[in-house]
């Protein structure tokens, strides 16, 4: 957790830029009956029906000292798929910076063997060289500032039916398109020592000799 929080703490530096990354699986679903439409004073209205069109997975990533968000649409969520993911962020949306400072969580696909499954090894190591990986400790995913703009993506795009990935991917275009006119930032103001005392409990006891 204080390894999380000491790299929120850090200055603004745009060679090394702090990015938060996550995942979210969507669910896909389809209309069996045309939904009523919206009338004055009256919500759109859908059938208690539906059909079940099988998944798809969104990887999110997120600067937030300056809003700057990358999402992408997958099929599944393999570490080749994360991979892949990674290479775009690190070649398309960071080219400048000299290495990227990445928060997620633990799970088995967010480490360089990843990119080993994906690339040949001479690609792997490039790729691994540009990030710097630290990694929220269990039960800590709150610590991932990644989590909040998913949940504002959730709210502001995803919060209704969406039969398929081509519809998802144009929506989630759309809603890019709109949040880069005016960004959304995250501010964090959780620190180390905002840490040690609110969560005094969750530190070892040490008696002093």
């Amino acid at each position: 957790m204080e390894d999380v929080l000491e790299v929120y703490a850090r200055p603004y530096d745009p060679e090394y830029p702090q990015v938060c990354m996550d995942e979210l699986s969507k669910q896909l679903i389809g209309e069996i009956r045309v939904p009523l439409p919206a009338k004055p004073g009256q919500p759109e209205k859908y059938d208690s029906e539906y059909e079940r069109n099988g998944t798809a997975n969104i990887f999110f990533a997120i600067e937030p000292v300056v809003g700057k968000k990358t999402v992408s649409v997958t099929e599944r969520r393999t570490k080749a798929d994360w991979a892949i993911f990674m290479r775009e962020l690190i070649d398309d949306r960071y080219p400048n910076a000299k290495k990227i400072i990445l928060v997620s969580d633990n799970l088995n696909p967010h480490t360089p063997a990843s990119f080993y499954e994906a690339f040949s090894p001479e690609e792997a190591r490039r790729l691994t060289k540009k990030i710097e990986f630290h990694h929220t400790p269990k039960h800590g995913s709150w610590l991932n500032m990644a989590e909040t703009g998913l949940s504002v993506l959730s709210r502001q795009c995803l919060d209704r039916r969406i039969a398929d990935r081509e519809t998802l991917q144009k929506e989630i275009a759309a809603w890019k398109e709109a949040d880069r006119k005016k960004p959304v930032k995250i501010v964090w103001r959780f620190t180390t020592a905002d840490a040690r005392i609110k969560l005094k409990k969750l530190y070892p006891s040490v008696e002093s000799c």
